[in-house]
Order: C-alpha cells, then sequence, then structure tokens
C-alpha cells in the first residue's frame, strides 16, 4: 500500500459546464508563471470540431492580390516568432459582479499563460499581398453549432483591425510551453491576440478572410460587447484590450491563519503595458502598502508579487489589492458595470480570519 505521507496531491481544473466544456484554472494553487496544458483553463462556445489533420490547408481569401491555400507543412517551414502571453477569457471573475449578471460563471481561474510558437499572421498577409482598401482581418474557427437567440448555425469566427492584426506579435500559433498545440487549445493553429481578451484569440483556425468593411458576425456584434445600459444597447463599445487587474492567490478566501508573519502573494496584469506597482490593504483599504513586484520587460506576462503582513491582532480582516499599470489606470473600487458582465477588474478582495 502507497504511504499516505508520500501522496502527492495536484491542482486540477475547476468545472463551469461539461458541455460545451469551460474549465478554469486553479490559479490559486498555481506557483509558477507558465502554465502547464493540462492546468490551462478551458473556454468553449460548442462541442469541440472533429478535425483530421492529414490533408490540413489553411485558405487565405479576400482582398488580397494573391489568394492561398497554405498547407499546415508549408506553415511550418516559415520564420517563427515566440511570445510569451497571458490569455485571460473577458468573462473571468463574472461570478464577482454584485448584483449577479448572466453568463458563465467564472471565478478568478479563467486566464493562464505560457510561451506561444507560431508564425506571426501579417507574415501570411504579406505573402498573399493585402490590398489597399483592406480595413479588417476576419479569423474564422472550426467550432461550430446553434444560437438559440438566432436560431441558425455559426461557425465563431472574430475579426481583427488591420493594424492588430499586422502587429509582429500577433501569431498563429502551432506550439505551446515547446509541446505541440493540444488539441483542446486549438490544434493545429490558433491565433495568438497580446493584451487583447481571449475571445480574440481564435482556436482551430479554418479560414482568413481579408475584408474591406466591417465584419458582422454575432461573436464581433452581439457578444463580446460591453453594454452599459441594462435595457438598451445605448453606449454598446467591444471588448478588446485587457483591463489592469491583479488576483490574490494566497491566503486562500475565509482561510483561519494563526497570529505571526504570513505572506500574502498573487498576480497582477494589464493590456496597456507594465505592472508599475501592486498596493495591499489589510484594513479593507483603510491604509494601503507597496507589495514587491517581480520585475517584468514584457507587457504581455502577469506579474508576481508579494507582501509580508505581520498579523498581530485576532479577528477578521479584508485583504484587498489593488494593480497600476504603465498607462497610469488602476483597479477601481467598483467594476464597470455591463449587461454581459465582461471586463472585471474591481480591486481584489479576501477575507480571513485570524484566530
Amino acid at each position: 500500500m502507497a504511504d499516505p505521507k508520500h501522496h502527492v496531491v495536484k491542482p486540477y481544473l475547476v468545472t463551469r459546464r461539461l458541455h460545451p466544456e469551460n474549465q478554469e484554472t486553479p490559479i490559486q494553487f498555481i506557483e509558477n508563471d507558465r502554465i502547464q496544458t493540462s492546468l490551462f483553463y478551458r473556454r468553449n462556445h460548442f462541442s469541440y470540431p472533429n478535425l483530421t489533420y492529414s490533408n490540413y490547408f489553411l485558405p487565405i481569401n479576400g482582398m488580397v492580390n494573391t489568394p492561398l491555400l497554405i498547407s499546415l507543412q508549408s506553415i511550418l517551414q516559415l520564420p517563427s516568432k515566440t511570445v510569451e502571453v497571458v490569455l485571460e477569457c473577458s468573462g473571468n471573475k463574472r461570478s464577482l459582479f454584485e448584483p449577479k449578471v448572466f453568463g458563465e460563471q467564472w471565478g478568478k481561474g479563467a486566464i493562464s499563460q505560457g510561451v506561444w510558437k507560431g508564425v506571426p499572421l501579417r507574415t501570411l498577409l504579406e505573402i498573399s499581398g493585402i490590398k489597399e482598401a483592406a480595413k479588417e482581418v476576419v479569423v474564422e474557427g472550426y467550432d461550430f453549432g446553434k444560437r438559440t437567440d438566432l436560431d441558425k448555425v455559426f461557425s465563431y469566427t472574430r475579426s481583427l483591425p488591420l493594424e492588430k492584426a499586422i502587429h509582429p506579435d500577433t501569431i498563429i500559433a502551432y506550439e505551446y510551453n515547446k509541446q505541440p498545440l493540444s488539441f483542446k487549445h486549438g490544434f493545429p493553429f490558433r491565433l495568438i491576440v497580446p493584451q487583447w481578451y481571449g475571445m480574440a484569440s481564435v482556436k482551430w483556425i479554418k479560414q482568413i478572410s481579408v475584408m474591406a468593411s466591417p465584419f458582422n458576425g454575432p461573436f464581433q456584434k452581439i457578444d463580446y460587447m460591453y453594454y452599459p445600459n441594462l435595457e438598451n444597447d445605448d453606449g454598446a463599445h467591444p471588448v478588446t484590450t485587457i483591463n489592469v487587474n491583479s488576483t490574490i492567490q494566497k491566503p486562500l478566501d475565509m482561510a483561519k491563519i494563526n497570529t505571526g508573519k504570513h505572506v500574502i502573494k498573487g498576480i497582477a496584469w494589464s493590456g496597456k503595458g507594465n505592472i508599475t506597482h501592486v498596493e495591499i490593504s489589510t484594513d479593507n483599504g483603510h491604509t494601503w502598502s507597496k507589495a514587491q513586484v517581480s520585475a517584468s520587460k514584457s507587457s504581455y506576462k502577469w506579474v508576481s508579487w508579494s507582501y509580508e503582513w505581520n498579523a498581530v491582532e485576532k479577528g477578521i480582516f479584508s485583504i484587498l489589492s489593488k494593480a497600476t499599470d504603465s498607462s497610469g489606470q488602476t483597479q477601481p473600487i467598483k467594476p464597470y458595470r455591463n449587461r454581459n458582465g465582461y471586463g472585471y477588474n474591481a480591486i481584489d478582495n479576501i477575507k480571513v480570519m485570524v484566530e
């Protein structure tokens, strides 16, 4: 019989839904900056697609001089680019909205990061030659299903403005953490769009089309829009760049701890620049102290931070974390309220009991 003292307990994904599969990273138990594939969050609108890879070709069409049908092998032979990027679902932390909003009730784990390798989308667009009238690049995935709101079948399809599509770090990825991209995360190819929420990083790429007019598919113009008014669509605008944010990983929310020294630790990230500082409050926001933040030269990654707290008194304490980025944005006290519950980034807040 195995010795229970030597039994290694490992974290595993937190299931939010089975059909389609939506699971989040156990972010409170993550110790490093690169999330292994098995713990990378899974966000699906539909069932996984049925694909055969033996004869995979990627069409590039629309407002291009030379439409292409490029093979998987040819893409793998093109000059590659490697980027370390955080991907965050725009619905991350949706369950924290008060009052509640409808949608997948994500906790704090619809976020993961690692190293992606692939071909810049720009390279493929340059090979096909973009016409002068081009405005957007539409990327269609193989995943599809019926939308009950429209009573019609759609594939998951999104567009990028041309300037974002041709950014050198927007890549068509085929590797993650030096391993072939897993099927559940988009094999053989997925788009990676740094600094934007994960809905832009289309999986299982089926085709790429360059357009002269705005794309109006339902995942572009109905979903992934901020609707600030609950009753109507006034003021609607698209979800794009990741908001400045932070998450406390340790201690756990509602934990009981002893008096003495404790390390409060977590992560912080933003789509609008580097994290410049993280502040911690152990008295529900009355006073703030600066945490130690790990240095990062990349604005595409989260940073780790830590703060040593000497818990002298017994009682219930609210611990808060507040991040600020290089564009001057700081986490707000209250989140931006919107109908679909996107972009939650209020100051993180947990409670502990000191005994």
